[in-house]
C-alpha cells in the first residue's frame, strides 16, 4: 500500500470540524449544515461535510469535502438535508466504524458535529469511546502509522437533534419538530372546512412511534375532540369515553368532529389503536360520516419554519463553540432549547432518558413515560384535557368560589389572541367559572356596554369560542384605547357586570392598561380583582417576557415574504432588496427573521443607522459583488426596523445603495406591512397561547376568598406571565413597570435577543465596525 502523507491538523494547520447529518430527513437541518460550516469559518477553522450520512464516513474520499463560505448559500430555505442522509449497515459493525475512523484521520478530521435523531447521536457517542482502540487498531494493521494518528488522540462529538417527532429528552424542541407540526395543523384546518360544511368526522393519523408529541401538540393547535399518544394511553373504557364526548359535542351544536392518533398509539394493554378501529366506532356508535387521513411523509416535507430556522442556526452556532472550548475529558454534549435558551446537555443521559420512555411504555408504566417527558409536555396534556371535554363535575369548583372572568384584547391583532381566549373560556366553563368577554377593548367597554340590542360585554358559550383555535386576528375585537380615556366608567362597568377577575391578551397597550388599572385601585373598590396580562404582539416587546404570542406568526409570514423576495434576487444575480419590518422600536422581529433568512445586515432602533455603517455596508456589497462572475446565486436582503432612523427610511437606504452601486447590482425596497400579522396563527403561538390562557386563569384562582384590600395588597395580584430565561413565570406588574421597562421606547430595558444579532452578522460575513473614541473596543 502506497504511503499516506500526514494528514493536518498538524502544526501550522487549521483545526478541521466535519458536519454530517443523519437519521430521517429534517426541515431545518440544511440550516444547521449552513451554520456549522460559517461559524467554524469564522472562528478560524476549516469544515467538512460528511455526504449521505455514516454511509461518507465509511466510504470517504469525495463523500468527505471541504465546504467554503459560498458552498451553503441558500441552504436556510432548503428543505430535508443538501448533504444527504442514509441508513448504514456498515457503521454498525467494528470494521465499518475502524473505516470511519481512517478516513476522519485522513482527511485531517478530530470533531464531529451530528445533527440525527438519538439513533445517530448513541452510534456517534460509541463511536468516541471506541476511538483510542480504532487508533491503535490501525497502527497495528499499519493502515496508518502512529506519526498520523499522534494528532488525533481525542475525538469530540457535538450532538445536534434533528428529528420531527421530538422525541429526544431534555429538550423542548428539536430541530424540525415545528416545521413538521405546522404541516399537520395546515392540512387540519383544510380538512376542518370540509368536516365542517358535510358534518362530517376524520380520523387523522400522524408520525409517533413512542413519542405523542406532534399528536398532542396538533390536538392542542386544532382542538381536535379527542387524541390518543403512546406515553399516555386512554383508559380501559376508552371506546365509551371518546363516544360520550364527540356526542356532547354534537349535541351542543359542534358540526365537525376531529380525532387524531399518533402511529404508535396503543390502550393500556399496549393493543394497538389503529384508525380502522375508531372509524369504525365513531361510524356504528355515533353514525357519523366518518373518514380516515393518513399523513404520511407529507409531514416531514417542505421549508423549515422560522423557529426551526432559528434553532438550528444557533444550535449549529453553539456547536462549533463546544467543539472548541471541550477537552479530552469533556462528555459529549448534545445542544437542546430550554423554554427560549440554548443550553448543553450530557448526550448520553438525554439519550439514555429517551430510551426510558420506551421501556416504560413497554413496561406499562405509563406514569414514568409522562414524568420523562419534560415539564412543558405534562403542561400541555393538561392544558389540553381541561380546554377540550365539555362536562367534566370533578373539576367544577363550588358556587361561593366561582368567578364572573372578564377576557379582554387590547392593542393590535396578533396571532394566537383567539387560541388563548379560547382556552380560558373552556378553563372557566370546566371550573364553573363564568367567561365575559369585553368587546372591542377599553373603548368598546367605554362607549358601548349597554347598547341595546347587544352591548359589548357578553357571556361566551362553549359553542362560541370552541372553533377559535386555529383563527387570526381577534374574534372579540381589539384596540388600542387605554383604560385612561375615561377611567371612572371602566370602574362603573366592572362594578355593574360583576367582573371579579380580568385576562388582559394584548402588546405594550395591554401592558400599560393593566398598568393604568393597578394605579387606579386607590380611587376604585371595583378594580381591586386579580388581573393577569398575556403579552400578544408581533413586536415581542411587552417587559416581563421573552416571548409575545403573535411574534412567531409574524416571523413565518415575514421569512415567507423574505424568501420571495430572495428568489427574486437570486434570479436576477445581482439585486439587493432593502425589506423593511415592523417592530416598533423593538429589533426584535427584523434580528430573528434576519437570524432565519441569512440576512446581510440588519437594522434597528437598538443600534440606529449611521453613514459610516451605510458606508461599511455599501463597501462590502460593492466588493462582494464585483467577486461574482454571474455564476452564484448572489441575491442580497437587507432588514430594517420601521423605526431604526428618522432619517435613513428604507427608500433612502436602497437609493444610496443603487447610486453607489456604479452599475455592479441594483436595489429594491419591500414593504410587507400588515402581511407580518399573519393570517392563520402558528403552531407555536396557539399552543403556548393555549398553555399560557390555562395557566393564567390557575393564577387568577389563588385569589379565590380573598378580600379585595387583601387582592389590592398583593403585588401579585396585577401580574405578566411569560418565558425568562428558561422558565415560564408570573411576574408583579408593579416590579416589572419600576424595574424592567423602558416607557421611552415602549420595549423592555434588557432585550435577551440582543447577543443574537453578533450570530446574524458573523454568519453573514458582514463586517465589523473598526473600534473608535466614539465607540470603545469590548
Amino acid at each position: 500500500m502506497a504511503p499516506i502523507e500526514p494528514p493536518p491538523p498538524l502544526s501550522g494547520k487549521k483545526r478541521r470540524i466535519g458536519v454530517m447529518t443523519s437519521g430521517g430527513d429534517a426541515p431545518g437541518m440544511n440550516g444547521a449544515v449552513r451554520a456549522v460550516v460559517r461559524m467554524s469559518i469564522a472562528q478560524n477553522c476549516e469544515a467538512y461535510a460528511i455526504y449521505e450520512g455514516y454511509e461518507g464516513l465509511v466510504q470517504g474520499g469525495d463523500m468527505i469535502r471541504e465546504m467554503g463560505w459560498e458552498d451553503v448559500r441558500g441552504f436556510l430555505s432548503e428543505g430535508g438535508t443538501l448533504i444527504g442522509t442514509a441508513r448504514c449497515k456498515a457503521f454498525m459493525e467494528r470494521p465499518g466504524r475502524l473505516n470511519a475512523a481512517k478516513n476522519m484521520i485522513i482527511k485531517g478530521i478530530d470533531a464531529l458535529i451530528i445533527c440525527g435523531g438519538d439513533g445517530s447521536l448513541t452510534g456517534a457517542d460509541k463511536f468516541r469511546g471506541e476511538w483510542p482502540g480504532l487508533l491503535e487498531e490501525l497502527v497495528e494493521k499499519k493502515e496508518l502509522t502512529a506519526e498520523q494518528v499522534e494528532p488525533f488522540k481525542h475525538l469530540n462529538i457535538v450532538g445536534l437533534v434533528g428529528s420531527i417527532d421530538n422525541d429526544l429528552s431534555m429538550t423542548d424542541a428539536t430541530i424540525g419538530c415545528y416545521s413538521s407540526l405546522g404541516r399537520i395543523c395546515e392540512s387540519v384546518d383544510c380538512i376542518d372546512a370540509t368536516a365542517l360544511s358535510h358534518q362530517r368526522a376524520f380520523v387523522i393519523e400522524v408520525m409517533g412511534r413512542h413519542c405523542g408529541w406532534l399528536a398532542l401538540m396538533a390536538g392542542v393547535s386544532t382542538g381536535a375532540d379527542y387524541v390518543f399518544l403512546p406515553e399516555n394511553p386512554p383508559s380501559e373504557n376508552w371506546e365509551a369515553e371518546m363516544c360520550s364526548i364527540i356526542k356532547r359535542h354534537r349535541d351542543l351544536g359542534k358540526r365537525k368532529t376531529i380525532v387524531i392518533v399518533a402511529e404508535g398509539a396503543h390502550d393500556r394493554n399496549l393493543r394497538k389503536i389503529s384508525p380502522l378501529h375508531v372509524k369504525t366506532l365513531l361510524t356504528d356508535t355515533l353514525r357519523l360520516d366518518t373518514r380516515i387521513t393518513t399523513l404520511g411523509h407529507v409531514q416531514r416535507g417542505g421549508t423549515a419554519c422560522a423557529y426551526d430556522r432559528m434553532l438550528a442556526t444557533l444550535q449549529g452556532a453553539e456547536a462549533v463553540k463546544a467543539v472548541l472550548e471541550a477537552t479530552p475529558d469533556t462528555p459529549s454534549p448534545v445542544i437542546c432549547m430550554v423554554e427560549n435558551k440554548i443550553e448543553r446537555r450530557p448526550l448520553l443521559q438525554a439519550v439514555k432518558q429517551t430510551h426510558e420512555v420506551a421501556e416504560a411504555i413497554a413496561a406499562k408504566d405509563f406514569d414514568r413515560a409522562m414524568g420523562l417527558r419534560d415539564a412543558e409536555f405534562a403542561e400541555y396534556w393538561q392544558a389540553y384535557n381541561i380546554t377540550t371535554a365539555t362536562d367534566q363535575p370533578q373539576l367544577r369548583l363550588p358556587e361561593e368560589k366561582r368567578l364572573r372572568v372578564g377576557i379582554i384584547h387590547i392593542g393590535a391583532p396578533a396571532g394566537g389572541m383567539n387560541a388563548a381566549t379560547r382556552a380560558a373560556v373552556a378553563y372557566c366553563l370546566a371550573r364553573g367559572h363564568t367567561p365575559v368577554a369585553l368587546h372591542n377593548g377599553f373603548p368598546g367597554l367605554i362607549r358601548h356596554h349597554d347598547d341595546k340590542p347587544l352591548g359589548a360585554v357578553r357571556e361566551v358559550s362553549w359553542l362560541d369560542a370552541e372553533g377559535w383555535a386555529s383563527k387570526g386576528g381577534s374574534e372579540i375585537g381589539t384596540n388600542r384605547g387605554l383604560p385612561s380615556e375615561d377611567m371612572a366608567t371602566v370602574a362603573m362597568c366592572f362594578e355593574k357586570y360583576k367582573i371579579q377577575a380580568l385576562f388582559a391578551v394584548g402588546g405594550f397597550e395591554a401592558f400599560t392598561s393593566i398598568s393604568e388599572l393597578r394605579k387606579a385601585r386607590d380611587q376604585y373598590e371595583s378594580l381591586k380583582i386579580p388581573m393577569v396580562i398575556l403579552p400578544a404582539t408581533v413586536s415581542n416587546n411587552v417587559p416581563g417576557t421573552e416571548y409575545s404570542i403573535g411574534s412567531d406568526t409574524c416571523l413565518n409570514a415575514l421569512i415567507q415574504y423574505c424568501d420571495a423576495c430572495r428568489q427574486s434576487a437570486s434570479s436576477s444575480r445581482r439585486r439587493v432588496f432593502v425589506i423593511e419590518t415592523q417592530g416598533g422600536a423593538s429589533g426584535y422581529i427584523a434580528t430573528l427573521a434576519g437570524l432565519s433568512i441569512g440576512a446581510f445586515a440588519v437594522y434597528t432602533p437598538e443600534d440606529g443607522i449611521n453613514i459610516k455603517m451605510l458606508d461599511r455596508d455599501i463597501d462590502h456589497l460593492r466588493e462582494h459583488f464585483s467577486k461574482d462572475k454571474g455564476q452564484n446565486r448572489a441575491g442580497k436582503i437587507i432588514l430594517r426596523n420601521e423605526k431604526a432612523s428618522k432619517t435613513y427610511t428604507t427608500e433612502i437606504i436602497a437609493s444610496m445603495i443603487r447610486e453607489e452601486a456604479r452599475g455592479r447590482f441594483e436595489s429594491r425596497v419591500g414593504v410587507p406591512g400588515h402581511f407580518q400579522q399573519g393570517t392563520t396563527p402558528s403552531p407555536m403561538d396557539r399552543v403556548r397561547a393555549a398553555r399560557f390562557g390555562v395557566k393564567s386563569l390557575q393564577h387568577i384562582e389563588n385569589f379565590i376568598g380573598k378580600s379585595k384590600d387583601e387582592i389590592a395588597d398583593d403585588p401579585m395580584s396585577a401580574s405578566v406571565i411569560g418565558i425568562k430565561g428558561a422558565k415560564v413565570l408570573f411576574s408583579s406588574m408593579k416590579y416589572v413597570e419600576e424595574n424592567e421597562t423602558d416607557w421611552k421606547d415602549r420595549r423592555p430595558k434588557d432585550e435577551f435577543w440582543m447577543g443574537l444579532k453578533d450570530v446574524v452578522d458573523t454568519l453573514s460575513g458582514r463586517p465589523k465596525a473598526l473600534p473608535t473614541p466614539s465607540t470603545p473596543k469590548k
